[in-house]
């Protein structure tokens, strides 16, 4: 992306407003298919951070694959190329949703990175982070929690609720997806009852990736196959609450919902 100079404040109705008009293009119905009808004006962007240090790109094609299944499965229109992101750019506050993915250790963010990242997650963005180590309380995790801590000072990670909207917000799903499973729940960081920053140290990046050929690049365990599926149903479920929200809490959907049980 090109560089721009920091922007003044911004108003903290930014991203949520995005969030909202991605929201309001859905047509929601029980259509036969059984997927979104959406609005042609709104296109979805896979939008990752590029970070300083470590390894910010260790699934490369992951992001793309995850697209495209969402486009096939969903009435989501969404660009099939990703983009990338620095933390202290401007240009993402355009984007509802950001991945950042990591294997190993990284450098601190700087005052302008933290400062611009938690106005995104502050003004309605959504960060879904991958750890694709798998290594508890080491390198990329152990990073991500200290940066996480510097920019919102008295939060911190807490487990998702088995019961919470991101998983139904699409699929109903009652089990963890990733290339491995380190962990049997994802965490989360709540601000106003949003879980802005959801946290997976399963490698979630590592089961959607596919190569050059279509083959797919690595081994799926201890599940499998199946668990490969429920990897694609996690994640199309984040980037649908990302632009949706707890759309999925209110029961008068319910009917809905439980047609897309697994």
């Amino acid at each position: 992306m090109r560089r721009m100079e920091s922007p003044g404040r911004i108003p903290r109705i930014t991203l949520r407003v995005l969030c909202a008009l991605f929201a309001l293009s859905f047509v929601i119905a029980i259509t036969p298919s059984g997927t979104f009808a959406m609005g042609k004006g709104a296109r979805f962007v896979f939008a990752q951070l590029e970070y300083r240090g470590g390894n910010w790109n260790p699934r490369p094609r992951a992001g793309r694959v995850l697209v495209w299944e969402l486009v096939k499965r969903t009435s989501v229109e969404a660009g099939l190329s990703t983009i990338s992101v620095r933390p202290d750019d401007p240009e993402i506050f355009r984007y509802p949703f950001l991945y950042m993915a990591g294997d190993q250790g990284f450098e601190p963010f700087n005052a302008g990175e933290k400062e611009n990242l938690s106005r995104y997650v502050e003004f309605g963005g959504t960060l879904l982070v991958d750890d694709c180590a798998g290594k508890p309380g080491y390198g990329f995790d152990e990073c991500v929690r200290k940066e996480l801590a510097a920019m919102f000072p008295g939060k911190k990670l807490t487990r998702i609720s088995d019961e919470h909207a991101v998983y139904k917000s699409f699929y109903l799903i009652n089990r963890q997806g990733g290339r491995m499973i380190v962990n049997q729940y994802l965490e989360g960081l709540d601000l106003e009852g949003r879980m802005a920053v959801i946290f997976s140290q399963n490698d979630l990046g590592g089961a959607w990736a596919r190569d050059a050929l279509g083959d797919w690049e690595y081994e799926v365990f201890p599940g499998g196959e199946s668990q490969r599926t429920l990897s694609f149903r996690l994640g199309i479920n984040i980037i649908l609450y990302a632009l949706t929200g707890d759309y999925k809490d209110d029961q008068v959907h319910l009917p809905f919902i439980l047609r897309r049980q697994m």
